[in-house]
Order: C-alpha cells, then structure tokens, then sequence
C-alpha cells in the first residue's frame, strides 16, 4: 500500500509543474482500493475546467503510469 502511494506521489510530481504553472496545485489525500483521492489547490480550487484537467489530465497520467488504479476523485 505504501508502494503505491509512493507511486502515485511520484506521477503527481510529474503533473505538478503544469498546474503550478496556471497558479494552481494538487496534494495527495489518500489512495484506498486503487481509487486516488486529490484535492486541487490554489486557482485550480475554483476553476470551472477543475474537473476536465482532473479526468483529462491528472486521471489518465496516473492510470497509465501507476499500475492497478482505478479512478482519481477531487475531494
């Protein structure tokens, strides 16, 4: 389980610079039954495309980088 979480710390590392970039951020909340719980930060909080770059980007990279995930909840 800790492996895991790492992992996914590791791909939202990769992630990051892209939100910081736009004023935003993203933190890990928890990761339970391959489902990833994230909350986005700072001008990603209220950003009405919050919930596209969080399936579109976040969700596909960490799918495709972090084996046996499921889904990534913004919470």
């Amino acid at each position: 389980m800790e492996d895991l979480k790492k992992s996914v710390e590791q791909a939202l590392a990769k992630i990051r610079p892209m939100l910081q970039r736009d004023g935003g951020d993203i933190e890990l909340v928890e990761v339970t039954d391959g489902i990833v719980k994230v909350r986005l930060t700072g001008a990603c909080k209220g950003c009405p495309m919050s919930q596209m770059t969080l399936k579109q980007g976040v969700e596909k990279m960490l799918l495709k980088e972090v084996p046996g995930l499921k889904e990534v909840q913004a919470v």
